[in-house]
C-alpha cells in the first residue's frame, strides 16, 4: 500500500515580506528532526515560466538545483533547513501551469471542452503538488504573495480543494500574518490580522494555524484575541518575533508546541526530537569571539537578498569557525570610480556571480588587489571568470584580454563562447547556450581544492554561459596559474587556483548553493580559514 502523505499549506496575508519561506522552512526542519521524510515546494504567481529572467535586484538570488532548475530563492531556504537537494518540481511558477495547459489543450486531451481555470488550471496545479509529495510522509507547500491578490487566486482555489481530493485528515492550512505597532498609543494590533484571516476564510479556507510576526513583543492576550475571532487553538496561534538569526525560528516553534501540534492534527505519530547537527550551530552562533571582515563585490545593490545563498555560506563558515562574518558589500561601480582605497580593511574578497558588463571593470581592480596583496579570495563563477581575465592582463600582459560575454572585439578572449555552444545560438534565444544545474569535475590531486574537498572527484551546480578560453591554458599554467578542476574529459576548466597564494581559488561553479548552516562548504570554510589566518 502507498505511503499516504500529509500536506501543510502556508499562506500569508497583511503584507508581503513577512517570511512565509522561513517559516514553511523551519516547521520542514522540525518535523524531519523527529524523523518523518519531508519535502518542500514553492508555488509563485508570477506569469514567468521560471525564476531564470527575474531581476535579482527585485526579487533576490536565482537558486539553482541539481537538475538545472532556476528557481526563487525560498528553494535555498528550504535545502538549508531539511538539509535535502530539491528539483524543478519543488519550484511552480504560474507561466509553467499555463504552459502546460494551453500545450495539453493543442494536443487535444481535453477532447473539445472549453478550458477553464476551473477545473484544469487547478488540476495542474494539484498534480505537481502531489507528484512532488508522493513518497514522502509530509509535504509542505509555500503559496507565494499575499492572500487577496488576483495573480494568486487560482493557487488558493487549488489548494482549497486538495481537503476533498486526499482527506480532510490529511491537510492542514498555515497563515502568516502582521501585527503592526502602533507608536502612538505605544500597541500592538491585531485588527489586520483578523481582517486576512478572514479573507482567507471568504475564499473557503479555514486557516487551523497562525504565525504572527511582529516586531515588539507579543503578549499572550494578544494571541487569545486571535485565536478567538479566527476559530482557532489558542496553542496554534504561534508567536514569531524578530529574532538575531532565522535559524533560530525552529527552536522557537519548538518552544511554542508547534511540532506536537501539528503531529496531533495530522495524525501523525509524537516522535522524541533527534540531534539533527543545528544544536552545535546555535551554540557556536552564540559564543562567537571576534569577527572576520569579508568584502562581497557586488553590483546588486538594491535588494539584500541578491546574493543570499553567499551571504549564508559565509556566515555558516565563520560561525563553524566560532566568528561572526563582517560582510561589506562594496559597490563594483564605486571602485571604479574611487579606486582600490575602498578595500582597504577587508580580511578576504569574494566575487560573486553575475552577468552583464556594468561593474566589470570595478571586479578586475579588486581581484587584482587580492592578488598582489596577497589577500585571501574566492571567485564564484563570474568571479573565477574575472581572476582569469585579470590575470592574463596583468602577468600575461595580454592588455585587451577580456570575456566575449563584455567585449566582443577583443582579440584576446580568454573567456568565451565554445564552438558547440556558437551552434545552438541564436539573436533571440541564448537559452540552449546555458550550463545550468549539477556537473561532476575531477580535482588535481595537487591542488587546495582536492586538500579542502577530501576527495576527487566532485559535484557542482552551474549557472552560466562563458567558458575558459582553452587556447590560453597552457599560457597561464607556465606563468603560475594551477587549473585545480576540469570536467571528466578535461575539456571545461572549472577550478583555477594560485599556488603561492594564501588562498586564491576560483570556480566556475556556485558552492555557495551546497552549504549549510551545520556543515558548511568546503571552499567556503577553506577561505574563512585563511582569513582567520592573515588575521594572526
Amino acid at each position: 500500500m502507498a505511503k499516504e502523505t500529509k500536506y501543510i499549506f502556508v499562506t500569508g496575508g497583511v503584507l508581503s515580506g513577512l517570511g512565509k519561506g522561513i517559516f514553511a522552512a523551519s516547521l520542514g526542519n522540525i518535523l524531519k528532526s523527529r524523523g518523518f521524510s519531508v519535502n518542500m515546494q514553492k508555488c509563485d504567481p508570477y506569469l514567468n515560466v521560471d525564476a531564470g529572467t527575474l531581476n535579482p535586484g527585485e526579487h533576490g538570488e536565482v537558486f539553482v538545483t541539481d537538475d538545472g532548475a532556476e528557481t526563487d530563492l525560498d528553494i535555498g531556504h528550504y535545502e538549508r533547513f531539511i538539509d535535502r537537494n530539491l528539483t524543478k518540481i519543488s519550484s511552480i511558477m504560474t507561466g509553467r501551469i499555463y504552459t502546460e495547459v494551453l500545450e495539453d489543450e493543442r494536443k487535444g486531451k481535453y477532447l473539445g471542452k472549453t478550458v477553464q481555470v476551473i477545473p484544469h488550471i487547478t488540476n495542474k496545479i494539484q498534480k505537481f503538488i502531489m507528484d512532488a509529495g508522493k513518497g514522502f510522509d509530509i509535504h509542505i507547500v509555500e503559496i507565494g504573495g499575499t492572500v487577496g491578490d488576483y495573480e494568486g487566486l487560482h493557487f488558493i482555489e487549488a489548494i482549497r480543494q486538495m481537503r476533498r481530493k486526499v482527506g480532510r485528515e490529511n491537510v492542514l492550512y498555515a497563515h502568516l500574518v502582521y501585527l503592526p505597532f502602533l507608536e502612538t498609543s505605544q500597541e500592538l494590533k491585531t485588527k489586520p490580522a483578523q481582517s486576512s484571516v478572514r479573507d482567507l476564510l471568504a475564499l473557503g479556507i479555514h486557516a487551523q494555524i497562525i504565525g504572527c510576526r511582529a516586531e515588539h513583543e507579543i503578549e499572550t492576550e494578544h494571541l487569545k484575541k486571535i485565536a478567538l475571532f479566527s476559530d482557532v487553538d489558542v496553542q496554534a496561534v504561534v508567536p514569531l518575533p524578530t529574532i538575531t538569526s532565522v535559524y533560530q525560528v525552529p527552536e522557537n516553534l519548538e518552544k511554542s508546541g508547534l511540532g506536537d501540534y501539528v503531529c496531533e492534527e495530522l495524525g501523525l505519530a509524537k516522535r522524541a526530537r533527534k540531534g539533527n547537527g543545528w544544536e552545535r550551530y546555535l551554540y557556536n552562533l552564540e559564543h562567537t569571539t571576534g569577527e572576520v571582515k569579508v568584502g562581497l563585490i557586488a553590483k546588486y545593490m538594491s535588494n539584500e537578498d541578491t546574493y543570499k545563498s553567499v551571504n549564508e555560506a559565509i556566515q555558516s563558515a565563520a560561525i563553524s569557525n566560532n566568528k561572526l562574518a563582517k560582510i561589506v558589500w562594496v559597490d563594483a561601480e564605486k571602485i571604479e570610480k574611487e579606486g582600490v582605497k575602498v578595500l582597504a580593511g577587508l580580511d578576504g574578497i569574494i566575487i560573486p556571480g553575475g552577468f552583464g558588463n556594468r561593474g566589470i571593470e570595478g571586479k578586475i581592480l579588486a581581484a587584482k588587489y587580492a592578488r598582489e596583496k596577497n589577500i585571501p579570495y574566492l571567485g564564484l563563477c563570474l568571479g573565477m571568470q574575472i581572476a582569469v581575465i585579470e590575470f592574463a592582463r596583468n602577468v600575461l600582459g595580454l592588455k585587451d584580454a577580456n570575456s566575449g560575454e563584455f567585449d566582443h572585439g577583443s582579440k584576446n578572449e580568454v573567456i568565451h563562447i565554445m564552438p558547440e555552444q556558437r551552434q545552438c545560438m541564436s539573436e533571440d534565444d541564448y537559452g540552449a547556450t546555458m550550463r545550468l544545474g549539477a556537473y561532476p569535475c575531477v580535482l588535481n590531486k595537487g591542488s587546495r581544492s582536492y586538500e579542502l574537498y577530501k576527495q576527487e572527484q566532485i559535484s557542482e551546480r552551474h549557472r552560466h554561459r562563458y567558458e575558459f578560453n582553452n587556447d590560453y591554458r597552457d599560457d597561464v599554467t607556465k606563468a603560475g596559474m594551477l587549473i585545480a578542476g576540469t570536467s571528466p574529459n578535461k575539456h571545461l576548466v572549472e577550478i583555477i587556483e594560485l599556488p603561492k597564494h594564501p588562498y586564491f581559488v576560483g570556480v566556475q561553479f556556485h558552492p555557495e548553493f551546497k552549504s549549510r548552516p551545520d556543515h558548511p562548504h568546503p571552499l567556503f570554510n577553506g577561505f574563512i580559514q585563511a582569513c582567520l589566518k592573515k588575521l594572526k
